[in-house]
């Protein structure tokens, strides 16, 4: 690893010096700790940093203006939907009244909050039609396993034992399959046609009285509408087994398909991608759950309940006993929660633009990329589509790995790269809808601009990012030995060394 630039700094216990600004801090009175028992103090103290107040902001700022964010620039990820978030769902979560609720607060305290966690229950019940909605999921894949899990108590609860496979097609997201071992199923994986749907033929066959469920994304990570959902659902209902959509993708479905409708049993929201939140890194989001009235009676608990006077209250222990129980402490992630719902009475009536818009923009980029990279799949994309590189690759030796760390240089955040696995030299692109014309404009001028580059001073592109703070990493190493505590080197060794 080679590092340029001013902007990575010392870490803060190389800036720390002894004594410097603990002078201000009241000390402990003389033998206060004696009155702590010696078994619980530390026999040497915490190797805390020392620096002025002034030097520990300055060090906080330089390391947030390291992080790419969407307030700071596109973030076209493909499958995460890393779109711009209004501000004003952010002062809502603020709001005193939800902000400082105390989570054991008693329902006659909590009336504000439980009635707005009702009605997003039934906002998005309707958006996806479905009957019932739970919101305690913590994330996308924390839905995934508590809809496969509600699967599972359905299937017992009708004395069906032996459904211990999951159908899950090769574009899926990885967490799928993930979730449905974590369940105890084993994952079948279905291969994908030509055309970037699941292939029937090979779905049929895998079909049988042992599928507990199939997980499907619609639209996929592809960026496609799967065409036949209809003809794979109905087979799946035949078969005696559930049907399961990651919703991660929904913000390109917005007000045009509803999943309940069409068949499906079960789905996740992840309310941080499609209705507000900024989210990576590791959150914050949430993953509510909607299901058709077959899984209603093993929704996790507790729920909102809403008494016949208009009072709210949570549903009390074993009130369902039927419910797989509770997944998440307390009752989710409530800002996050809140931030979905002020999103969701902003557009009202008007969310359906929400996913024109995305498509549009996705659809335009694709048609602008086309004559550089290979669009593997000419039908009309959804909200993201995928170019490979592959073609550069074999005339000049540039991966896409290259062409990501050279839109760095440009000022871009890459692409989700070599995703999904089943596209050779693939970049998975979502604009979204909250990005200017100019602003696509711009990223696909790079994109052009790089593959020329490729043709004509590779190096250049190889051997990118040159203006970054940190250039290429050793991520198989950090993958397979992650060192996830900082200590002060010694003697010749690198930065990151072991």
């Amino acid at each position: 690893m080679s590092v340029v630039g001013e902007k990575l700094q010392p870490t803060i216990f190389e800036l720390s010096r002894p004594g410097r600004g603990g002078g201000k801090i009241p000390h402990p009175a003389p033998g206060a700790l004696d009155r702590v028992p010696a078994s619980a103090r530390r026999a040497t103290p915490a190797a805390l940093p020392e620096l002025a107040e002034s030097e520990v902001v300055r060090h906080f700022v330089n390391l947030s203006a390291l992080n790419y964010s969407v307030d700071a620039g596109f973030y076209p990820l493909g499958s995460c939907t890393m779109k711009y978030n209004p501000k004003l769902n952010e002062w809502a979560a603020r709001l005193p009244g939800f902000a400082g609720l105390h989570p054991l607060a008693p329902a006659a305290a909590a009336q504000g909050t439980l009635q707005m966690l009702w009605e997003l229950e039934a906002m998005l019940a309707e958006v996806s039609g479905m009957a019932a909605v739970t919101l305690q999921p913590a994330a996308g894949a924390q839905g995934e396993l508590t809809g496969i899990l509600m699967v599972r108590a359905y299937h017992r609860s009708r004395g069906d034992l032996e459904r211990t496979e999951v159908l899950v097609p090769d574009s899926s997201h990885g967490t799928n399959p993930a979730t449905a071992s974590m369940a105890g199923f084993k994952t079948v994986t279905i291969p994908s046609a030509p055309d970037g749907g699941v292939d029937v033929e090979a779905f049929r066959a895998a079909l049988g009285p042992r599928t507990a469920a199939i997980m499907i994304t619609n639209p996929s990570t592809l960026g496609l509408f799967e065409a036949r959902v209809g003809e794979l659902l109905q087979a799946t209902h035949a078969a005696g087994a559930l049907a399961y959509m990651d919703g991660a993708n929904l913000n390109a479905i917005l007000g045009r398909f509803r999943p309940g409708e069409a068949g499906f049993d079960v789905m996740h929201f992840n309310v941080h991608k499609t209705f507000s939140t900024p989210h990576g890194g590791g959150g914050p989001g949430a993953g509510p759950v909607g299901v058709r009235e077959v899984l209603v009676p093993f929704l996790p608990s507790p729920r909102v309940v809403r008494e016949a006077d208009g009072s709210f209250r949570l549903e009390r222990d074993g009130e369902r006993p039927t419910s797989i129980g509770r997944v998440r402490s307390f009752f989710g992630s409530t800002g996050v929660l809140v931030r979905a719902y002020a999103y969701l009475r902003a557009h009202g009536t008007a969310l359906r633009e929400v996913s024109d818009d995305a498509v549009l923009a996705a659809n335009y980029m694709k048609a602008r990329l086309a004559g550089t990279y290979h669009v593997p799949f000419e039908r009309a994309c959804k909200h993201e589509f995928v170019a490979s590189a592959s073609e550069i690759k074999h005339r000049t030796g540039v991966r896409t790995l290259d062409i990501a760390k050279r839109l760095i240089d440009k000022g871009y955040h890459p692409p989700t790269i070599y995703f999904p696995l089943t596209v050779e030299e693939g970049m998975l692109i979502e604009p979204t809808e909250t990005e200017s014309l100019e602003t696509i404009d711009r990223f696909v001028d790079a994109l052009i601009e790089i593959a020329r580059e490729a043709e004509t001073d590779p190096e250049i592109v190889t051997s990118a990012p040159h203006d970054a703070p940190v250039r290429r990493l050793d991520e198989a190493t950090a993958a397979r030995q992650p060192n996830l505590r900082w200590r002060g080197m010694t003697g010749a060794e690198r930065p990151c060394g072991n």
